[in-house]
């Protein structure tokens, strides 16, 4: 339940709505408008390329050799980035703050950027659409993408101050996630309304449990 609300204090009650698809807590990163249904990639790690291998040092004896290195892990996010376009991948969830030169090269390239997703965000996408997280920098950082998802609408969302990413989601259950978005004066009452709806539909989930008999 916690995933499928969210609570907008400074409204009056009657701005209650419920949305289909996801409202994300996160705004986008860089949005790029486009027609249609959407490829989306999962990330659970940063884009750019590291530097070094994880438990490893790297040594640098002058600043250009850090210059140079520096030059090697942009030109490795860009090509990264075109490799993602000739797949046709126009969206990507991340759990993490991705770095400056990829939200450069995803403007330059017209893929959109949702970042600082939740863990319980990331669970529930790979649950309605059945993908897993990318793993981009494995043995061939260039092989074909064929785990996305599907985005079937993209857009931002302004809840009260707070920018949100609403996105549309293919499903490959009978599960057809829509989000309440309640609405209220202050905290405090959307709070009552939401503990109200959430005690609600346990209720509901228990009445219509199957019992074995």
């Amino acid at each position: 339940f916690a995933a499928l609300h969210r609570a907008v204090p400074g409204l009056p009650a009657r701005g209650s709505a419920v949305l289909p698809g996801l409202v994300l807590r996160c705004g986008f990163a860089v949005y790029c408008p486009a027609p249609g249904p959407r490829r989306a990639l999962l990330l659970t790690e940063p884009l750019r390329p590291p530097l070094t291998a994880p438990g490893r040092q790297l040594a640098v004896r002058s600043e250009g050799q850090y210059r140079a290195a520096l030059r090697w892990a942009d030109s490795r996010t860009e090509a990264f980035m075109k490799h993602l376009q000739s797949n046709d991948v126009q969206l990507l969830l991340s759990s993490v703050k991705q770095d400056e030169e990829v939200i450069y090269y995803a403007k330059l390239y017209g893929v959109s950027v949702v970042e600082g997703l939740s863990s319980e965000e990331m669970a529930l996408i790979s649950e309605i659409t059945g993908v897993s997280p990318y793993a981009p920098f494995g043995d061939n950082m260039y092989r074909e993408i064929t785990e996305t998802a599907v985005a079937t609408f993209c857009q931002p969302l302004l809840l009260g101050s707070k920018r949100c990413a609403h996105i549309g989601f293919s499903s490959v259950c009978a599960f057809q996630p829509h989000c309440l978005i309640l609405c209220g004066p202050v905290d405090g009452v959307t709070e009552q309304h939401a503990a109200a709806l959430q005690g609600a539909f346990t209720m509901l989930q228990q009445l219509f449990e199957t019992v074995d008999l």
